[in-house]
């Protein structure tokens, strides 16, 4: 099934829903970073999560990055989504492998950390960015996400994140964004409906698997709670803005003796992209075309 994301209301536009299935883009996230299983499964949910929050931004070209920081021997998880439906990401240390926890699930909350933040920037590129920091609560992402929601964004939320694993790959991963409004909020009972469906809810992976479509977990879910889904079924895609031209101009961030040294030392320079692993090499003759610009620009003006 093609990665994707739709929307949903019930209860009256009182609950707000979005599913997105991300399979193809967690195995190319994998395949690019050389990612462990379970920094596999900790990208994968971090990308699942920001596209499913960027989705309620109105503005084209607005993104959400999410970074989490915690304790754990990951470091760093990064994942840049945007309301167009593309997303990359990556981890500081994508070889670092833990066992399973005694129930056979990924132990992302360890390989995060429990002690750390989460923090969250929304960009609809007409101010200054939207920013906020929480607490984690977990390292598991999903109730980290959600935590944020209700604290920073004062939304009581329920996210679903998940993902499968064959020998091949990336099986299934996806998830579930459920969003109670405020015209919602105080109806006790709904809420307490909601919160029983959520729990009962299988894996999501597993309804993947199982073949159900996004419009059927849905049904599945919110069935019977006045569910309308919205027709807009949107492509979501691993993708990078990185250009060579752009990895050139950083580095004119290193000082003209730093770029004789790459002349000198090691016939040429090479420049990684965090996000998505693309290699972009530079020879002497445009090493020494950015040192003439350099020196150019710090001529004085007459």
């Amino acid at each position: 099934m093609a990665d994707q994301l739709i929307r949903a209301t019930a209860a009256k536009g009182g609950i707000r829903a979005v599913g997105a299935i991300t399979t193809q883009l967690t195995h190319e996230a994998k395949q690019r970073h050389k990612l462990s299983y379970v920094a596999t499964a900790a990208l994968g949910r971090t990308m699942t999560a920001g596209l499913l929050l960027a989705s309620s931004m109105k503005r084209n070209g607005s993104r959400v990055t999410i970074r989490i920081q915690g304790d754990g021997p990951l470091g760093r998880i990064v994942a840049d989504s945007g309301l167009d439906g593309t997303v990359r990401g990556f981890v500081d240390y994508p070889e670092v492998e833990l066992p399973p926890t005694d129930t056979g699930r990924f132990n992302v909350g360890t390989a995060v950390g429990h002690l750390g933040y989460v923090y969250v920037l929304r960009d609809e590129g007409v101010e200054t960015p939207y920013t906020s920091t929480v607490e984690l609560v977990s390292g598991e992402i999903g109730e980290d996400i959600a935590h944020y929601l209700a604290y920073s964004e004062q939304t009581p939320s329920a996210l679903v994140l998940g993902e499968a694993f064959d020998i091949d790959g990336v099986k299934a991963s996806g998830g579930l964004l459920i969003q109670i409004l405020p015209k919602a909020a105080t109806d006790e009972a709904l809420v307490a409906e909601l919160e029983s469906r959520v729990t009962a809810l299988s894996s999501f992976p597993s309804l993947l698997q199982q073949g159900k479509t996004l419009p059927e977990i849905f049904e599945q879910l919110l069935g019977g709670m006045d569910l309308q889904i919205f027709p807009e079924i949107q492509p979501l895609r691993f993708h990078c803005n990185c250009t060579y031209d752009r990895a050139l101009r950083a580095l004119k961030l290193f000082s003209i003796p730093e770029l004789q040294d790459m002349i000198t030392q090691d016939n040429g320079a090479e420049a990684i992209c965090d996000f998505c692993g693309n290699v972009y090499k530079a020879d002497v003759n445009q090493l020494e075309k950015l040192i003439g610009d350099l020196q150019a620009e710090a001529l004085p003006l007459e």
